[in-house]
């Protein structure tokens, strides 16, 4: 921030702003009451922040008018939250306290404000005093304080999710260390937690923005290639739509059709996920119908979805395996929707969203109209579901013996993690995390039937413990009456309550424990060449997120640290002798990869992809670590993995080799094909200089006749 005299044409700026913002709060106040407290909380704070500005040079006042937009405009609050939103940054930034804000606005007012200034005090601001390991505390301490928050009044978190998104929309003002920072928090913690309150918009933008910054290469060459598919297919779109329109209304229902594009990051992320090109995301396109139903009825509305759903897969083919009822089985988040994917008659899928208007409604708003239905009397069963996931969030947030750090990553988890509906032998649905096992589900029953079971049912089908729940099962536990827990179940349990209450179990054989534990440590330290140090020590200690030995040397002995978290830690790839970069072998990042550096104590940089989720992760805990390499390594060969597919023909691999080796001068490392009814499809592996002799490689490869993929994945 700095200060200085505004101009004519700054208060013309402020006012234009404040006009939207009154528009917009107009019609969601109730009352010219309400309204009037808004007309306050602008005046005090445009007064309070006269002559202030941002990094970009513009007047200050139009951050918190900007993210009082936000919050009445793509959540839905009202005119208590959009005076908090104005007067958020009052008493970080100036002289005015929280007590002065309660004698003007109220209790209310003055809680959120004060809520969100405790929680900028940290993230916002890097520690100036404490050093690293303090500066991190506080990082991981600060998010817990706004999980917090969502137990005491949501809408703190909500106006924060706003104000995070105005810093995001104005990112480039910052310098670039700071800027990944900040892009990684919001990947880590505040797009999954926008997802979990069901506030679409939000997350969707804040993802676009993380990917223009972090991947600049791929955001603008799928934005520019939706845009030309947009000008090609609109017409194609609108002549689908047609008959839709049509049959609805000869059926006499009153609904309203929007058309939709899939995001430049969605896009990205299937195409990394699935590792398939551009070319093959074929729900590019959906519409989404929004009807009103024909009384304010559950049953009534999920009636009427069902029969919507016939009327439009009556007119068109649908794809097999990709209908979605999210009525029957709502996600944790409270969206509802039918979903289904329809073959055009101009020959591309297109994805049909069937909504309510109050499904609408919580999709775009989440929470907020959640609650507001909720007030006003219209509750069906699945509106507990939000509330189920709140309750607990706070469960886990009030545990005594999870750190700062580790509690951190225990609600990442659960943010990104969705949900599958199963069933007990008596037909009682269950919701449990997607990838959980037969076993997670005896301890989501009941510990004690955790601890004794042995095996189960699925399905009428004897299975292992191990094995892995699939929406719709209906699962039995069959338990032994002497059963307990074992210490191979660690390996495949997926639910934080389950592995708390096997790791509780053994905490009684501790010392035991920890012994097996400290043995184990010096054999794989002899096997890597380490020295068995403290500076060793406390860089697994550093690296695990864990601040007593005993307690690493206990999670080794029980096997919960195996040899993958040792060669997270110690399996990195050194560039050359003598430099202090480091590349870190979960992305294997290449010159001319947009990456990120992180400092570690001894000087030494390692450096990820800025798009890696283990960088996102450090980031978003070690703020302060964050470095911008000028990373040239001209001498230097890098591993990656490109995947090809195509139909296959005599000489084709050596004609892939062929250019690869001879034609381009490139190593190559391992080839793994495969052939299957003519067509071939697998991976190389190989060592390249840069990106650029990459891309270089990959242009040609297509140019080779068969070969009709070629893409980049990870190793």
């Amino acid at each position: 921030m700095s200060v200085s005299k505004f101009t004519i044409k700054d208060y013309n700026q402020i006012r234009r702003a404040y006009a939207l913002l009154e528009d917009e709060a107009r019609r969601r106040c109730r009352n010219e009451k309400e309204l009037s407290v808004v007309h306050k909380a602008f005046s005090f704070a445009n007064a309070a922040h006269r002559h202030v500005r941002r990094r970009s040079g513009e007047p200050y006042i139009l951050h918190p008018i900007e993210v009082a937009r936000i919050v009445v405009h793509d959540i839905g609050l009202g005119y208590k939250s959009i005076s908090a939103a104005l007067l958020h940054d009052v008493v970080e930034d100036t002289d005015y306290t929280v007590d002065d804000l309660r004698n003007l606005f109220g209790d209310k007012i003055a809680a959120l404000v004060d809520g969100l200034t405790k929680m900028k005090n940290v993230l916002d601001n890097e520690d100036r005093k404490g050093g690293i390991a303090q500066s991190e505390s506080l990082q991981a301490e600060n998010f817990k304080r706004i999980l917090l928050t969502l137990g005491d009044d949501v809408r703190v978190v909500l106006i924060k999710l706003a104000d995070r998104l105005h810093n995001c929309r104005t990112i480039e003002f910052m310098p670039e260390h700071k800027r990944d920072k900040i892009l990684s928090e919001t990947m880590f913690v505040f797009i999954p937690l926008a997802h979990r309150l069901g506030l679409y918009g939000v997350k969707s933008e804040m993802e676009n923005i993380w990917l223009r910054y972090k991947e600049p290469d791929a955001y603008r060459e799928i934005s520019q290639r939706i845009s030309r598919g947009i000008a090609e297919r609109d017409q194609m779109i609108d002549a689908f739509i047609a008959p839709i329109e049509g049959a609805l209304k000869r059926s006499d229902i009153s609904f309203s059709i929007k058309k939709r594009i899939k995001t430049p990051y969605s896009v990205w992320f299937k195409m990394k996920t699935k590792s398939i090109p551009f070319e093959q995301i074929y729900d590019l396109y959906a519409v989404r119908i929004i009807f009103n139903p024909s009384a304010e009825d559950p049953d009534v509305e999920r009636r009427e979805a069902y029969i919507i759903y016939a009327i439009v897969t009556g007119l068109y083919k649908a794809q097999p395996g990709r209908n979605r009822d999210w009525i029957r089985s709502p996600k944790s988040n409270g969206y509802e929707a039918l979903h289904c994917t329809l073959m055009s008659h101009a020959g591309i899928w297109i994805e049909v969203q069937i909504r309510s208007k109050r499904m609408d409604d919580i999709a775009e708003k989440g929470i907020a109209a959640h609650w507001a239905y909720k007030r006003d009397g219209y509750i069906s069963e699945n509106d507990s579901q939000m509330d189920k996931w709140l309750a607990k969030v706070q469960e886990i947030l009030v545990s005594e013996d999870v750190g700062a750090l580790e509690l951190l990553d225990i609600i990442h988890r659960d943010l990104v993690s969705s949900e599958i509906m199963v069933f007990t032998p008596k037909g009682e649905q269950k919701s449990i995390q997607n990838g959980a096992t037969v076993l997670d589900f005896a301890y989501l029953i009941h510990t004690d039937i955790g601890n004794r079971a042995i095996a189960a049912k699925v399905n009428q089908k004897l299975v292992p413990l191990s094995q892995v729940l699939r929406a719709g099962d209906q699962v039995e536990i069959i338990a032994a009456g002497n059963g307990q827990p074992k210490r191979e179940w660690l390996q495949f349990l997926q639910t934080r309550h389950a592995r708390g209450v096997v790791i509780d179990y053994f905490r009684s054989r501790r010392t035991e424990f920890v012994e097996s534990g400290r043995s184990t440590y010096g054999e794989r330290l002899r096997v890597t060449g380490l020295p068995d140090d403290r500076e060793t020590l406390q860089r697994f200690l550093d690296a695990l997120q864990l601040r007593d030995p005993d307690e690493f040397f206990f999670r080794v002995g029980l096997g919960i640290i195996g040899p993958e978290e040792f060669r997270s830690v110690t399996g990195e790839n050194r560039l050359a002798e003598g430099r202090r970069f480091v590349v870190a072998d979960c992305c294997n990042p290449i010159p001319g990869d947009p990456v990120v550096g992180f400092r570690s104590e001894d000087g030494t940089v390692v450096v990820h992809k800025k798009s890696c989720h283990i960088a996102e992760s450090l980031a978003s805990k070690y703020g302060t670590r964050v470095v911008i390499p000028e990373w040239t390594a001209p001498e230097a060969e890098f591993p990656v993995r490109i995947s090809l597919r195509g139909i296959d023909r005599k000489g084709l691999l050596n004609e892939i080799s062929h250019f690869i080796s001879l034609t381009l001068g490139i190593n190559m490392r391992e080839i793994r094909m495969g052939s299957k009814e003519d067509i071939f499809e697998g991976y190389i592996e190989l060592l390249v200089r840069d990106k650029k002799n990459l891309e270089a490689m990959i242009r040609g490869l297509r140019h080779i006749d068969g070969i009709q993929d070629v893409v980049r994945t990870d190793i």
